[in-house]
């Protein structure tokens, strides 16, 4: 029998110089975002649940958080902006299948009937939730405490989306983060997409958290984008927003 030769190496190796070549195609992103900015009209990210509770994203950014944390293994998973629950369970769930580590997560608003569904969850075991400003400084001070001593940390954030709530989510957590783990800071596409007439927002172009990050990231010059998800993602509420701490 014809022994068949192990591709996954060349596999792997194949696809990311693809997606690379995808990132650098100026006419390809333009198109997609046009498409993300049409479909939204139809609230498309909100079409989408997790485990069924509803996860407020682009499908392409949901299957790259779960292949993140599955590469990455972090013990601790920091999330602010909680919402109806399904980031927040996606997390707990890829933990849970990798048998280790838990989710605290913020929100300054966590509406009964959004708790009741996560604490009854069966990945709740793997949850934390604190009702309060993310920039708090109680707040802060207690999700640090949790992280303390823990090797591996990753953050998401992915709440009040203006430039100065941000660029001070960045100032908390930022330094939380462990080397080699992920920062991933959402919905960086606002900058990026007409202000939105039919969802009026106190943000926008020049008022993000792409705009945040770029600050950000002139100071802190140890997250650096991470080239692969960053050029994959396509239709994504987060371009640009995939960092990997260095150090």
């Amino acid at each position: 029998m014809t022994e068949i030769a192990d591709d996954r190496a060349e596999f792997e190796t194949n696809k990311r110089a693809a997606a690379l070549r995808m990132g650098a195609d100026p006419d390809l992103m333009s198109r997609a975002l046009e498409v993300s900015v049409d479909a939204d009209r139809y609230e498309y990210s909100y079409q989408w649940t997790w485990l069924g509770l509803p996860i407020i994203q682009m499908p392409p950014d949901v299957l790259a958080t779960q292949e993140i944390i599955w590469d990455r293994r972090p013990q601790l998973i920091i999330e602010t902006g909680i919402a109806r629950g399904g980031s927040v369970v996606l997390s707990a769930s890829i933990l849970q299948l990798i048998g280790e580590g838990r989710v605290i997560a913020v929100d300054i608003d966590i509406r009964p009937h959004n708790r009741d569904a996560i604490e009854d969850h069966p990945v709740a075991g793997r949850i934390e939730l604190i009702e309060g400003s993310s920039i708090d400084a109680a707040v802060v001070a207690q999700v640090a405490e949790v992280a303390d001593g823990v090797e591996r940390v990753m953050v998401i954030l992915d709440s009040n989306h203006t430039h100065e709530h941000v660029l001070a989510e960045l100032e908390a957590y930022g330094p939380l983060v462990t080397p080699g783990q992920f920062l991933i800071v959402a919905d960086t596409a606002i900058e990026h997409i007409p202000v939105q007439s039919h969802r009026p927002r106190p943000w926008g172009p020049g008022n993000s958290p792409a705009s945040a990050l770029a600050d950000y990231s002139r100071r802190h010059p140890r997250f650096v984008p991470d080239e692969y998800y960053n050029s994959k993602l396509l239709m994504t509420s987060s371009p640009g927003g995939y960092l990997r701490a260095t150090s």
